[in-house]
């Protein structure tokens, strides 16, 4: 979808309850390289004995805000939806969360691979990306390793789910590299395992006919409670799209229908705001 989290309005009115400031965050764009596939490495290593020059990894860019202070501090990678991260939601997750006190990294997978969107698949490469921004951030010294959270909106939500699912690490990085917990706006949960490793927060709307709610209530009850625990809140009347200001009339995308809703909007930051809080302080 072309637009995703976008939490200015609800900023205004939560500030004065969470201490957030309303003023945009400075930040500073960082660039490291995308996790590899495991085959990914064996096929370099083919490629050098054949005498070939291999291809070299992604170079993925990030924005990277922090508190003031030398922390070591919680934080929050973002993962953006299939049409893009745009400025406004780099700056509204930015303000948002260090505002709460937490350091944010808002990963852009598209801008370096030429891509504009991409609504009809998941990169497998995505995977990468969420993987070595987990990494460069548990390297920061203003940073606790130990409570490092993944957020992420529609199909960077589904990314976020994949993070913490039961399935083999086929990437190169240590098994233990994990995230504390997962935020997920609207994903499609079927993208994920029925188990999950970490605590996970998932809010959708009760009409979203992209990432529908009943695929997620689905999963819930396949799930029987096994697993990390995983609270399930799905807004009454709200669809997909539902914390974009942008789209407060409303728009078809990619045949789906996107529509803002306040109110779903400052529920879902007061549950997300209480869930981090909760899981930080363990």
């Amino acid at each position: 979808m072309p637009k995703h989290v976008n939490v200015s309005v609800a900023l205004s009115v939560l500030a004065t309850i969470f201490g957030a400031q309303t003023a945009a965050a400075a930040e500073e764009l960082i660039r490291f390289e995308s996790v590899p596939l495991r085959t990914g490495e064996i096929e370099q290593r083919a490629e050098i004995e054949r005498g070939k020059a291999p291809k070299p990894p992604d170079t993925v860019e990030a924005y990277l805000s922090k508190p003031e202070g030398g922390g070591p501090f919680p934080a929050v990678v973002y993962f953006h939806g299939c049409g893009g991260l745009s400025k406004s939601t780099r700056d509204d997750i930015a303000t948002l969360m260090t505002g709460w006190g937490y350091v944010t990294l808002a990963v852009d997978s598209f801008a370096t691979r030429g891509l504009k969107d991409s609504c009809y698949n998941l990169p497998s490469a995505r995977e990468g990306d969420a993987l070595a921004a987990l990494r460069y951030l548990s390297a920061q010294g203003f940073v606790d390793p130990q409570r490092i959270a993944a957020m992420g909106s529609s199909q960077g939500a589904s990314v976020a789910l994949q993070m913490v699912s039961t399935r083999p690490n086929f990437f190169a990085v240590p098994d233990d590299l994990k995230f504390k917990a997962v935020v997920a706006y609207y994903p499609l949960c079927s993208d994920a395992t029925e188990q999950l490793t970490r605590p996970t927060l998932i809010l959708i709307g009760e009409l979203d006919d992209w990432t529908p709610a009943s695929d997620c209530e689905r999963w819930m009850a396949r799930r029987t409670g096994k697993g990390a625990p995983v609270k399930l809140v799905i807004y009454p009347g709200a669809y997909h799209g539902f914390d974009d200001p942008d789209l407060v009339d409303g728009l078809r995308a990619f045949g789906h229908w996107i529509k803002y809703d306040a109110d779903a909007t400052q529920r879902s930051v007061t549950e997300m705001h209480d869930f981090l809080a909760a899981q930080f302080a363990k």
